[in-house]
């Protein structure tokens, strides 16, 4: 699917959901806070009302956490978003000087990018909080589940590049968590992870896969000079950014190669 067909499918999805003319830049905001989410309930009449609880909750969570001195104006507001967090679902650690959580890392990594896509902390905090909601609950079984269909999908495409990652003894060591778990987010630059999120919002997770997957074709070259492991993996965590876009685009052909034209395709 070209990037132009890409488009005009977001346009008719906002468009049903009532979002009509729609800034690029607030495309992932909007689909974020539609009723998928939860944030904001399918009728638009009750939003002002809603919006306005939730400003109201995340006010008297804020407070709670000065109070109890985990927080300060010093704190840095996506550390702010993770104990607000933490607190809502009873995970509050004793200490802020406690170690973070390999879960807590994730949620970091994902607040950091929304934090770039959303202005108001109001809207960054509810959005950061039901994407992790969803990933955690929806694709709570989906999840551990796409190394394994990554694997299967690199040997269709490319089978000679992944048994040079099996005799590199690479393929248990590559970016998974990055991949899966965070979803892209410090990978990808933020024009293309929001492609990116719109799918997994939307319903398939199944997209990070073929993004993981398209990024190995794109530097198959590099990837096939590299001859350990552990340089393999340092290459995949920073990958150029400049080919970003391009790699998303194809990401989303072979999602639809593969799976058809699945809408809530997990």
């Amino acid at each position: 699917m070209t990037e132009d067909s890409q488009r005009n499918f977001r346009s008719v999805y906002y468009e049903k959901v009532g979002f009509r003319g729609v800034e690029e830049k607030k495309s992932l905001e909007i689909l974020l806070k539609d009723d998928r989410l939860g944030i904001l309930p399918p009728h638009h009449e009750s939003h002002a009302q809603v919006m306005m609880y939730r400003k109201e909750q995340y006010c008297d969570v804020l407070h709670a956490l000065e109070v109890v001195r985990f927080v300060s104006d010093a704190t840095p507001q996506v550390e702010v978003y993770l104990r607000m967090y933490q607190l809502e679902s009873g995970k509050l650690p004793r200490s802020p000087s406690f170690p973070l959580e390999p879960e807590d890392e994730v949620f970091l990594a994902i607040a950091k990018a929304v934090e770039e896509m959303v202005e108001d902390s109001v809207d960054c905090y509810w959005i950061i909080r039901s994407f992790v909601n969803q990933l955690k609950n929806k694709y709570r079984e989906s999840l551990p589940q796409l190394p394994k269909a990554f694997e299967q999908y690199l040997n269709l495409e490319d089978s000679r590049l992944l048994s040079h990652l099996k005799t590199c003894s690479a393929l248990s060591k590559l970016p998974y968590d990055l991949w899966f778990k965070r979803c892209f987010a410090g990978c990808l630059p933020e024009s293309s992870l929001q492609r990116v999120w719109d799918k997994v919002v939307s319903g398939s997770c199944k997209i990070l896969v073929f993004v993981a997957v398209e990024i190995l074709l794109t530097f198959k070259i590099k990837v096939m000079a590299l001859n350990s492991a552990e340089k393999i993996t340092k290459f995949l965590e920073n990958i150029p950014q400049d080919s970003s876009d391009a790699i998303v685009s194809k990401a989303i052909d072979l999602w639809h190669k593969h799976c058809g034209t699945p809408v809530h395709s997990a």
